[in-house]
């Protein structure tokens, strides 16, 4: 480290230390801090990310998302649990539902890793989705920086499941993984074809006792369905297996599978990814940022309800009421 580095990481925030020594109550408060919405928070997260930027990037980064009830929370415990039996460390940012309405989230996944959370080498952070598309908490990229420079060298990304986009979560992973119930149909169970070609790898869960033979049939017909698609990533073509959370059969082989994954794609096809990630980061936080200004500008306030109602009622295009409210903004 040089000396001016050393120097800007001796005056920084007081979190910088004790987080970069893997201290998991630095790690908590640090993700609290880049969720916070307050000016002077978001000033001192920049800060605190710039800080820790070179300290991140080491881990192998997963998204996982699948239909409801496939059994998402359970299968990621016991991976989790594979994971620290072979000496890695596991970092788990579980994206949760808010309520639309009352923008309420039900932050329940430490209470279903129970086991997983209570582990050393494990750390789980639910986080509530709010309205960012895809499902995605909008500071789930920055919390993965953290839990890299804290020392986790496994990330996964749970997703609030199938229904909204999950694109988001594929343009932040190095490896998408889709999780199905045996039994499937043409619809693939209701998940939007957009998805399925985003998997790198599709695991059929709860592949255990009457449904073992279905989940085998259903692996296959998912297998043929790939072949049709192209793939998502350079250099490798997509895989399914069959796993049960409950009796933890094939749950070693995802690990398996995902460092067949990281050999063919290899570390510049992953460096290419990321940084091409980062680009789109990029953009995404300008667009993020301005649609908050706009929605915080106080003549674009005055305006809304009545925009709103015109468009509702056929008074006024959508386009015509945009652009009002941006001429505003810009103060045209």
């Amino acid at each position: 480290m040089s000396a001016t580095a050393a120097k800007t990481e001796k005056s920084a925030d007081p979190l910088l230390g004790p987080l970069l020594a893997g201290d998991r109550r630095a790690l908590a408060q640090a993700i609290t801090l880049i969720e916070s919405t307050r000016g002077d928070h978001r000033e001192r997260a920049d800060a605190l990310l710039a800080a820790v930027l070179p300290h991140s990037g080491k881990s192998v980064r997963l998204g996982v998302t699948g239909v409801p009830g496939v059994g998402k929370s359970t299968l990621i415990e016991r991976f989790g649990l594979s994971l620290l039996e072979r000496g890695r460390s596991l970092a788990v940012l579980a994206i949760d539902p808010s309520s639309k309405r009352g923008g309420g989230s039900i932050l329940g996944d430490k209470t279903r890793m129970e086991e997983l959370s209570r582990q050393r080498g494990a750390f789980i952070r639910p986080s509530p989705a709010g309205a960012t598309l895809g499902g995605v908490a909008r500071r789930t990229r920055e919390a993965m920086l953290l839990v890299e420079a804290a020392g986790f060298d496994t990330v996964i990304v749970e997703t609030v499941g199938v229904g909204q986009s999950e694109t988001a979560v594929a343009d932040m992973v190095d490896m998408f993984v889709v999780l199905l119930l045996p039994g499937g149909g043409d619809d693939l169970q209701g998940i939007k074809r957009g998805v399925i070609e985003l998997a790198d790898l599709i695991v059929v869960n709860k592949a255990d006792g009457d449904l073992k033979a279905t989940a085998m049939r259903s692996a296959a017909d998912y297998q043929h369905a790939l072949r049709m698609l192209r793939s998502p990533t350079a250099g490798w073509t997509p895989e399914v297996s069959t796993c049960s959370a409950q009796t933890g059969e094939g749950v070693i082989e995802i690990w398996q599978t995902v460092e067949r994954f990281l050999a063919a794609v290899g570390d510049k096809g992953i460096a290419r990814r990321r940084a091409e990630q980062a680009r789109a980061w990029m953009w995404n936080e300008v667009g993020e940022t301005l649609l908050a200004e706009l929605r915080r500008h106080p003549e674009v306030k005055r305006l809304v309800a009545g925009l709103e109602r015109e468009v509702e009622t056929g008074r006024a295009t959508p386009a015509v009421a945009a652009r009002r409210m941006l001429e505003v903004f810009h103060g045209r």
